[in-house]
């Protein structure tokens, strides 16, 4: 616990005032953008209890205070959905996919997705879900082991990251596409209040027993921005930063899930090929333009302070 001396009762007042009111226009500012909803109780205890428990819980809450605002942010998208500012893709980019990794089918053309819907075992079901439902765990578990363990190695993975996101969120609002899935339910026409889907997903849901997927995807922010696959960036991320910092062995635990994600996204029918490749692209441009912001001196003393404070 924080300290009660005379000498910082104030302080730690000020404090409890203050991580109090940003509690409250939080819930607020959530419930008049997207309802209220249990997880942010939970996401605000978990925030109050790190900063009041102890210094290093403290810093372990600074660390992380970017993914939390990550996702913060990914949640209020639902509030501002991209079909409202740009047209849908649906049936232009269904050809396109065709056209480039179309697979031949006697005398029909199908797209990787639809061969997979007629080619599904039982197995791959649970492998792909196994793969899909490691895309947060890992990462995080990964960004975990470097702040506790190279402090200084875990804020440049953190923050390109969030640059990655940044630069598929501006896609999804440029380019808004639907997802493979969409156009197996629902043909072409464009349905604006269309909700998630499992789509193949689900049959792991119905092997394991457990809505895990239901869940997930019942709080889908945006049906249509499969374009890029951050499903398929985040894993070159952690890649990239664990042959950076020399992981040894981990590596090619990394480079599986590279691959796995990769398939399992189009196996599920939840992204095209092209999707796959725009996550791939967009994972090595955010990693590039950290690499070259990362040399400036404005961001090196930035990560300094920060590194100092959490230390």
């Amino acid at each position: 616990m924080i300290p009660s001396s005379p000498n910082n009762t104030q302080s730690i007042r000020q404090q409890i005032l203050t991580l109090s009111v940003v509690s409250l226009g939080y819930l607020l500012l959530s419930y008049v953008l997207v309802g209220f909803k249990s997880d942010q109780l939970v996401l605000i205890g978990v925030v109050n209890g790190l900063y009041f428990a102890s210094d290093q819980s403290r810093k372990v809450l600074i660390g992380f205070s970017i993914f939390i605002v990550y996702w913060i942010v990914f949640d209020y998208m639902k509030a501002f959905p991209n079909y409202n500012y740009n047209t849908v893709h649906i049936e232009s980019i269904y050809r396109l996919e065709k056209q480039l990794f179309g697979v031949s089918s006697g005398s029909s053309v199908l797209t990787p997705n639809e061969y997979w819907l007629t080619h599904r075992t039982k197995l791959l079901d649970i492998v792909t879900g196994l793969f899909y439902l490691s895309w947060i765990p890992i990462p995080l578990l990964f960004a975990i082991y470097l702040f506790f363990k190279d402090r200084p190695a875990f804020y440049p993975l953190a923050l390109t990251f969030v640059l990655v996101n940044a630069l598929g969120f501006v896609v999804y609002y440029l380019y808004p596409a639907a997802p493979p899935w969409y156009v197996q339910a629902h043909g072409f026409a464009f349905h604006p209040h269309t909700p998630g889907n499992t789509a193949g997903l689900a049959n792991f849901d119905r092997y394991v027993g457990v809505s895990i997927f239901a869940s997930i995807y019942g709080k889908s922010s945006n049906v249509f921005a499969a374009m890029p696959s951050l499903h398929s960036a985040y894993p070159v991320i952690i890649l990239y930063y664990g042959i950076k910092n020399r992981v040894g062995l981990m590596n090619l635990f990394f480079a599986t899930l590279v691959g796995g994600i990769w398939f399992s996204a189009v196996y599920t029918s939840h992204h095209y090929v092209l999707d796959v490749l725009a996550g791939i692209l967009c994972s090595l441009v955010g990693i590039s333009l950290f690499n070259q912001l990362y040399k400036t001196t404005y961001l090196t003393n930035f990560l300094r302070r920060i590194i100092t404070l959490t230390t």
